[in-house]
C-alpha cells in the first residue's frame, strides 16, 4: 500500500505551506525595481547621445557660417564677425558661447586676398545632460570639431 503525503484530515504537508508564504506579489515590485534599475541608464545613455549629436550640428554649422561671415566681412573686422556668428550658432543649439572656440586660417596667409581658402574650425566641449554647471568643474561627454572652408571672392 501506498502512503500519502498528505494527512488524514487533508491538508497540506508543513513544508508545502511555509514554501508558499510571503511569496506572493514579489514579482511585481522585483519587475518595477529591476525596470527602474535598468531602464534610467538606457535613457541616459540616449540622452547622451543625442546631446552629442546636437553638439556636431551646432559645431558644423557654427563652422560653416563663421566661413561665410568671414570671407563677407570687412577684412578689419572679420575675425571678431565670425567669432559672433559662432557664439551666435551655439546659442542657437542651446550650447553655451564659451564652450565653443575657433581658429581661423587662410591659404595663402592673406585672408584678404582674393581666391584665398579660408578654413574655419569650431571646437565644441558638449557638457552632460541634466547634470548642473559646477564652477571649477568641468563635466562634458566630448569634444566635437567641424570645420568649413569658403573661398575669398575676387571681387567686394
Amino acid at each position: 500500500m501506498r502512503r500519502s503525503s498528505v494527512d488524514p484530515e487533508g491538508a497540506h504537508p508543513p513544508a508545502a505551506e511555509e514554501a508558499g508564504v510571503g511569496e506572493e506579489g514579489s514579482a511585481v515590485v522585483e519587475f518595477v525595481f529591476l525596470a527602474v534599475l535598468l531602464l534610467v541608464p538606457v535613457v541616459y545613455l540616449i540622452l547622451v547621445v543625442a546631446q552629442l549629436q546636437g553638439g556636431a550640428y551646432a559645431a558644423a554649422g557654427a563652422a560653416d557660417q563663421a566661413a561665410k561671415v568671414f570671407v563677407a566681412s570687412d577684412p578689419a573686422d572679420a575675425e571678431a564677425q565670425a567669432a559672433r556668428a559662432v557664439a551666435l550658432t551655439a546659442a542657437d543649439f542651446g550650447f553655451e558661447a564659451r564652450a565653443a572656440t575657433t581658429q581661423i586660417s587662410c591659404d595663402p596667409a592673406d585672408c584678404g586676398a582674393a581666391g584665398s581658402a579660408v578654413t574655419v574650425t569650431v571646437r565644441l566641449a558638449v557638457p552632460l545632460p541634466l547634470l548642473p554647471s559646477v564652477p571649477g568643474l568641468q563635466l562634458s561627454a566630448s569634444t566635437v570639431e567641424a570645420s568649413a572652408t569658403q573661398l575669398q571672392g575676387r571681387f567686394r
